[in-house]
């Protein structure tokens, strides 16, 4: 049963990364994947009840992730329609390309300290809309954002689900996290700038931009602008804020904060025409955000949390351990196997290898496997969410990033691990 599955899942895995050679869409594929997986593993056993039982488990997990970056999409999709970007993009003036990369990496880097790395790369990507006409150089600049978003989400508790994990099981402590992994973090993200800035040289071509009169004639549509653009950013930067206060998962509060931000458009545009005013509504927005990304992710964590009901990462982690015995080769290993398997159950099933009494809270292992899950999902353009989601919006392509991108994040998970355990 376990070999039927692991070759299921590397051939979608083939069928994903080779998009447009076989010309099959990635969430079609990732889809059958996931289903086919589950299909597998609920033939060969006996109790059936047990793997519905761990389906609906796992189903819940992974609706929460779905549902949040549905919400996050959606409040992007609000004020991108009614031209909130413009309030910062019209404050980015360069075209130089060095100095746009700079300003995008620190901001991605600092924005997902704060946010969280998929929000952050979703909201970054919005912006590169606005400022870079030409596909490849906003893929480079994707890229920068994914590597950038992954470090700046390693040091925080809130900024990477891998890090709020071992932050809520008591792995970790937030003033401890951030004092050892700022400095390895922002590493990650400069070895990698460092060595594009050779390559990405010359000005960027900025989008036509229409000139609207109403910008300049009418107050109220600058007012709506502000008032939607401060408005979801401020609900995305409540939203860690909400979970560490009401102790309910994140994507609980992405959700209510959708729901105020529909208050506010409906109320804004209460007086206009049903035609005017329906591409402001959250409905359109809706039909708007990039649907076939979101099942492309149901499909590829419903293969991978086949694989972990079936005992095969526990497996894997524990030979490892055996095999491996280095503290920082098995950390650094479980960092780059997150690029391949999402690092969500990689965490988990380290978390349930080694307990507290073994590596008490703030230990160099659980510091160190903050770092490299975090980091290491940056290698491969679907190892991390942020990756996923930039995938999706920008239709990048997998062996691209993997020639031009991957080996960047490479180098800088390294340097970054290096400097982690050069401080310790």
């Amino acid at each position: 049963m376990a070999i039927i599955i692991i070759v299921i899942f590397i051939l979608g895995y083939a069928a994903i990364a080779f998009e447009h050679t076989i010309r099959l869409n990635k969430a079609a594929t990732a889809l059958v994947t996931g289903v086919l997986c589950w299909t597998v593993y609920v033939l060969f056993v006996e109790d059936k009840e047990t793997v519905t039982e761990q389906l609906s488990h796992h189903l819940g997990e992974l609706s929460q992730i779905l549902f949040f970056l549905m919400g996050a999409m959606t409040i992007v999709e609000l004020i991108d329609a009614h031209d909130g970007f413009d309030i910062v993009t019209s404050r980015i003036t360069t075209t130089n390309k060095r100095k746009l990369m700079w300003i995008i990496a620190l901001l991605s880097f600092f924005f997902s300290a704060v946010l969280d790395n998929l929000t952050t790369t979703i909201v970054m990507i919005s912006l590169v809309r606005k400022l870079v006409a030409d596909k490849n150089d906003r893929w480079m600049l994707a890229g920068l954002i994914i590597i950038a978003a992954n470090a700046g989400g390693a040091w925080s508790p809130i900024g990477d689900v891998t890090t709020t994990m071992l932050w809520i099981g008591n792995q970790i402590t937030t003033g401890n996290i951030i004092k050892k992994l700022l400095v390895p973090s922002l590493v990650c993200l400069l070895i990698p700038i460092l060595f594009m800035r050779l390559v990405f040289k010359g000005n960027v071509r900025k989008p036509e931009q229409e000139f609207d009169s109403n910008d300049v004639s009418n107050p109220s549509k600058a007012k709506h602008r502000n008032i939607v653009f401060f408005s979801g950013i401020g609900i995305l930067l409540l939203v860690p804020v909400f979970k560490t206060l009401t102790h309910l998962p994140p994507f609980m509060g992405i959700l209510i904060g959708l729901g105020f931000i529909w208050i506010i458009t409906e109320i804004i545009h209460s007086e206009k025409d049903e035609a005017d005013r329906k591409t402001y509504t959250v409905g359109y927005a809706l039909k708007k955000i990039d649907t076939p990304s979101i099942l492309f992710f149901l499909g590829i964590l419903l293969a991978i949390s086949a694989l972990e009901s079936i005992g095969l990462l526990t497996s894997a982690s524990a030979w490892m351990d055996a095999t491996l015995k280095d503290q920082n080769v098995i950390v650094m290993s479980i960092g780059l196997f997150s690029s391949v398997i999402d690092n969500v159950p990689l965490v988990a099933a380290a978390q349930g290898m080694y307990d507290l009494d073994t590596f008490p809270t703030d230990h160099y292992f659980w510091e160190f496997l903050a770092y490299c899950s975090g980091t290491g999902g940056s290698v491969l353009i679907i190892g991390s969410a942020a990756g996923v989601a930039a995938m999706g919006l920008e239709k990048i392509d997998f062996i691209w990033y993997l020639k031009k991108i991957g080996w960047l994040a490479l180098l800088g998970y390294f340097a970054g691990a290096i400097v982690f355990m050069l401080m310790n």
